[in-house]
């Protein structure tokens, strides 16, 4: 069998979508290599334009393609092969502030043209599954829902003792970051805050003030110990698809703060400190409850995520699409 991936999330610095692109195609490699798995990156030149219409669809033929996977909202608009489709999330649609510009613009235009075209679809979470199905009013059947993953390297390291917040993540509209600093603020500032992470253009720029680190895009290397030593690793974000950070810091048994946005309560179960409003993550950021209990449930719960589980229900869906256009109509 031979799989193309759309490459394009791997053109980004970091983030959960080049993670889950380069995450899921190792995985594939390493579990099926009877299997080849290619990357189908997008031309720079006028054929860009084109891509899904025609360009797509063109490369998948020449490469002797048997089923395309769309990791990024997007898969070819004609195809003589089982095309995927990953929806990480509808926050394009939830709320057009989440995602300005021309490229949220056309996944807005384009993709609910796109879904019912696709062989199957594939969300990272039951709460995404729900929400896709109602909203673009998709067959259950033509749906799966298949959870991320954290890479292996996260883990327990030996803790220090200087305490402080930690946020990893993008830092845009939709994280709640603008949340996190009001109750902050609102605490007195007084455990150090550090935020980690790349800076999208649409995000505000934040003026330096006392006790608060803007650390920006770190080594992966340097994660774990980040996430092991924080007095709570918080993520207020108002919407998730999965929320792939959490999940980092529950594997590295993290103190987890977490808003009550229901992929997020799908994650962590009841692993995490969850908030409902600013006043509540003030009152948890001024002192964060110091549980070991839950730290270990957490890296307990988090076990039952691994990237092989993820290559191997992806990779049967991919033959079970094989299998279905194999078979006499």
């Amino acid at each position: 069998m031979r799989v193309a991936l759309d490459a394009e999330p791997l053109t980004l610095t970091s983030g959960g979508l080049k993670r889950y692109v380069e995450e899921l195609t190792t995985a594939l490699r390493a579990s099926y290599p009877e299997d080849e798995y290619i990357y189908l990156p997008q031309p720079r030149t006028f054929l860009r334009r084109r891509w899904w219409l025609y360009g797509a669809e063109r490369a998948s033929a020449h490469a002797h393609i048997d089923v395309f996977h769309g990791t990024n909202f997007a898969i070819p608009f004609f195809s003589h092969r089982p095309r995927v489709l990953t929806l990480h999330d509808l926050s394009p649609w939830r709320n057009p502030q989440w995602h300005r510009g021309q490229a949220a613009a056309r996944i807005r235009r384009r993709t609910p043209y796109l879904l019912p075209l696709a062989s199957h679809v594939i969300t990272p979470s039951e709460a995404v599954r729900r929400e896709a199905i109602a909203r673009f009013h998709l067959a259950p059947e033509r749906v799966t829902a298949i959870p991320l993953a954290a890479s292996p390297h996260f883990r327990p390291t030996p803790r220090e003792s200087d305490p402080y917040l930690l946020f990893v993540g993008t830092l845009e509209p939709r994280k709640g970051i603008a949340t996190l600093l009001e109750a902050w603020r609102a605490g007195g500032r007084k455990i150090p805050l550090r935020l980690v992470g790349r800076t999208r253009e649409d995000f505000p720029p934040l003026s330096p003030e006392p006790n608060l680190h803007l650390l920006g895009e770190v080594p992966d290397s340097s994660l774990p110990a980040l996430y092991t030593n924080a007095t709570a690793v918080v993520y207020p974000s108002e919407y998730e698809g999965f929320g792939l950070p959490v999940l980092e810091a529950m594997q590295c048994a993290a103190n987890v703060i977490t808003s009550c946005d229901p992929a997020l309560l799908e994650l962590t179960g009841d692993t995490a400190q969850h908030f409902s409003t600013p006043a509540e993550l003030a009152q948890l950021c001024v002192a964060p409850a110091n549980r070991p209990e839950l730290r270990g449930a957490a890296q307990t719960r988090s076990a039952n995520y691994s990237w092989q589980k993820t290559a191997h229900l992806t990779r049967e869906i991919y033959v079970k699409l094989l299998g279905n256009r194999s078979k006499p109509q």
